[in-house]
């Protein structure tokens, strides 16, 4: 593989002129400048991707900003990261993954030039790296929508359109107590903003039907479900029908409904507003299933136009159908 040693060899330079010639730093004469590519294109040089940065005031490298917190599940996050980075490769871009929480990584990376833009992921109501990111040099899309975007573009998932979907269905087999296991405390403690907003909408969508609803939060584990069922029986007796928006909790709420001998949809009707199919269960269940490919790939695409110099900010929220998979029914007597 040819160097920049050869490269300079070859066109009578030093190695110095052909990184100024690369770079752009340095005027160079228009025949030398002809020597240093004539070069490269006879010796196949590829310059490092440090130089043709240099060049270009590009690096080619997207910046994915998703925090490993206790309470994400971490099969979904890797979906995200799949589809970025497969949407990603098709642009010609790299990926570079970042997994800490504070601001302190956000400006190194935009102060140091590492990526050309940032994709930011698991957003707060009130997030603070929304102030950050907007005193960034750095084209920025949200993966998640702020009570306050200040001027950054985003997309998501349209949850609280998928609350009032599910509540609809179900309302219309005539459920009038369902519940919602939701997303593990932390979740809620720290204002995630999928965690609220789709609380919100299934809250607010029970109360448009005229149905009784409790909002209860799940831990993943058999004791975290069983703790939580015990809640939702205690606020609302006599529950027919469970939305359940925590996928890593659907096993152990399956297992606990089958020890109890309660029959899915026979005795309890189940709905899922999860990043996947739950193809792995024991049952289908039905789902309306949030669209992670397109969302990462939406995500990628948005950034990419900003980078080529669109400033017009946006959020987009994606939609999904309802999948009946047999899993719900009209409740008994």
């Amino acid at each position: 593989m040819a160097t920049i040693v050869d490269v300079a060899a070859a066109a009578g330079v030093s190695t110095s002129t052909v990184s100024y010639v690369l770079s752009g730093k340095r005027t160079i004469s228009p025949a030398t400048r002809s020597r240093v590519h004539r070069a490269i294109a006879e010796l196949g040089y590829r310059p490092h991707a440090g130089a043709r940065a240099l060049a270009s005031n590009r690096t080619d490298v997207i910046g994915l900003v998703a925090p490993l917190r206790e309470d994400v599940d971490v099969n979904v996050i890797m979906q995200f990261v799949r589809s970025v980075t497969t949407t990603a490769r098709g642009h010609d871009l790299d990926v570079l993954l970042l997994t800490k929480e504070e601001d302190a990584g956000l400006r190194r990376v935009s102060a140091g030039s590492l990526v050309d833009g940032l994709l930011v992921m698991d957003i707060e109501a009130d997030d603070p790296r929304v102030e950050v990111l907007t005193g960034l040099d750095r084209p920025t899309v949200l993966i998640g929508v702020p009570r306050d975007p200040r001027g950054l573009s985003c997309v998501d998932f349209d949850f609280v359109g998928a609350a009032r979907t599910v509540v609809t269905h179900l309302s219309a087999l005539g459920h009038q107590r369902i519940a919602f296991l939701a997303s593990p405390p932390r979740a809620l403690d720290r204002h995630a903003g999928y965690a609220e907003r789709v609380r919100d909408g299934f809250l607010d969508a029970a109360r448009a039907a005229g149905v009784e609803a409790v909002h209860q939060p799940c831990e993943p584990g058999p004791a975290g479900v069983r703790r939580a069922l015990d809640a939702v029986r205690a606020g609302l007796p006599g529950v027919g029908a469970l939305v359940v928006h925590n996928e890593a909790a659907l096993p152990a709420l399956l297992a606990l409904l089958a020890e109890e001998g309660l029959s899915v949809p026979g005795d309890v009707s189940i709905v899922t507003i999860a990043a996947s199919a739950g193809d792995e269960l024991p049952r289908p269940l039905t789902s309306l299933t949030v669209p992670v490919p397109e969302i990462g790939r939406t995500a990628v695409e948005m950034l990419v136009a900003r980078i080529g110099g669109e400033r017009t900010a946006e959020t987009r929220l994606l939609g999904a159908r309802l999948e009946d998979r047999g899993s719900t029914a009209a409740p008994r007597g």
